[in-house]
């Protein structure tokens, strides 16, 4: 046994007898052992075999200036040296947070120019639940409660993230969701349109908001919250006619709208936000993830100016969380934001790379395996089925996870939702490396294809 095998087994080890891992069949994994990725720099990963890694995924959809920035890893160090950590609460602040909430108002949709840092996008949407109602309260409509989000949409994993989310595997556990929050349909046409064409569709499933509105009774409704994009949920992109009915329904009733910005911002559509990408108007933002490219956990959400009157005029907000803030995050942060500007990540992601990506990914539609190629931006995803006209699925085979385990075994991190194969590469991939990212995927669809005959 080589020193990298025998090291290799020996974090196994450690996992199987200390670690819990997120999202995991514990069992399972304790019998098989993690992979452990050991390092990284730009697009690929390394693990602890030596084997090299095209991370299609960017770590969970946030590395995106990809790894070894050394220049986040040193404004880090220079921050921890000067002020390791200190806190927002008691009327004190820091410069770093400060200059940040300044510069994240500086690219955010115009009117809004006030951030609420925290930890994470889950710690961001349990802070929209309470920051929606206590508005409403504030306004004089407390009964102004509930909150309308959509059946397999992804806002975190919190109690609150996950109640405000639409995944039923999650609300399996733990008694979700709780009181105050409703699901309508998800704008998913190839997995639910049945026979509408995607634009009869895209309005079906938009006016599921105005129908649960009125069943609820617009007195009582806080908010709609959504992802631009369903990330998680499969890379679900809405049909073109969507987003319009949206807008129309949003503009005729008293309610707040959240954009879930976590996937979707600091440029994986090409855009800033997802919002820019299709001309919404959200009240709150969420944002993580492309904030400080996943170098450092940071979260928070971005409040349109006429919400943040509200809060600001009514006495204390009494939510906030230790780490709201952080002066080393906040410092990554600005860093990768300027990053971001300066070296035009998302110009060249809107002109070059992400139409490349998209022609590229389109090409995979004649494989016998696939029934949709759909892509924007930054963003893929690969419907595996059975019969291409019917776009009706292998039953009971996991062909999803068939093809993730030979896409890991041929050096591609291409995640499965289900029997859809979804894609969101560092958003400084280069022309080459789509190509080997293109030609990898390929590869592994031929070998699920064979595994499956």
């Amino acid at each position: 046994m080589t020193d990298k095998s025998s090291q290799t087994l020996a974090w196994q080890a450690m996992s199987r007898d200390h670690h819990l891992a997120p999202f995991s069949d514990v069992k399972q994994l304790a019998e098989k052992g993690p992979r452990i990725i050991t390092s990284a720099k730009g697009v690929y990963l390394w693990d602890s075999e030596g084997n090299k890694i095209l991370d299609g995924m960017a770590g969970l959809w946030c590395v995106a200036v990809g790894y070894g920035r050394d220049e986040l890893a040193e404004v880090a160090s220079k921050q921890m040296k000067e002020l390791p950590y200190y806190n927002l609460f008691f009327q004190t602040a820091h410069p770093p947070a400060l200059e940040l909430a300044k510069a994240i108002a500086d690219v955010a949709p115009q009117g809004m120019n006030h951030v609420f840092f925290t930890g994470s996008g889950s710690e961001g949407n349990d802070t929209v639940l309470r920051m929606v109602r206590h508005y409403w309260a504030l306004k004089g409509k407390p009964h102004k409660q509930t909150i309308i989000g959509r059946i397999n949409g992804y806002h975190g994993s919190t109690v609150a993230g996950a109640s405000l989310g639409g995944m039923s595997g999650m609300h399996e556990q733990g008694g979700l969701p709780i009181p105050g929050i409703v699901h309508i349909a998800q704008p998913y046409w190839f997995g639910e349109g049945g026979d509408m064409s995607p634009d009869e569709f895209g309005v079906w499933a938009a006016e599921q908001l105005e129908k649960k509105i009125l069943e609820v009774g617009e007195d009582n409704v806080a908010a709609f919250i959504a992802e631009p994009i369903q990330g998680a949920g499969g890379v679900i992109i809405p049909p073109d006619s969507y987003w319009p009915k949206v807008k129309e329904i949003l503009a005729k009733y008293d309610i707040l709208f959240v954009a879930d910005e976590v996937i979707c911002g600091f440029g994986r559509t090409g855009e800033w936000f997802g919002t820019d990408y299709y001309g919404l108007k959200p009240d709150l933002m969420t944002i993580a993830k492309g904030l400080t490219s996943g170098y450092i956990p940071m979260g928070g959400v971005i409040v349109r100016d006429s919400v943040a009157k509200v809060i600001s005029e009514g006495g204390d907000f009494n939510h906030g969380f230790t780490y709201s803030g952080h002066p080393v995050a906040a410092a990554v942060g600005l860093e990768n934001l300027r990053i971001l500007r300066e070296e035009k990540v998302i110009e060249q992601v809107h002109e070059k790379t992400a139409p490349y990506l998209q022609q590229r990914l389109r090409e995979l539609a004649d494989h016998p395996l696939v029934g949709e190629v759909r892509g924007l931006g930054m963003l893929g995803a690969i419907e595996l089925v059975q019969d291409k006209a019917t776009r009706a699925r292998y039953q009971g085979k996991g062909v999803g996870m068939i093809c993730r385990q030979h896409c890991f075994d041929n050096g591609l991190i291409m995640r499965a939702v289900g029997d859809t194969m979804i894609i969101a590469p560092p958003l400084v991939i280069s022309l080459e490396e789509i190509d080997e990212l293109v030609e990898k995927a390929r590869k592994c669809l031929d070998l699920t294809y064979q595994a499956l005959q």
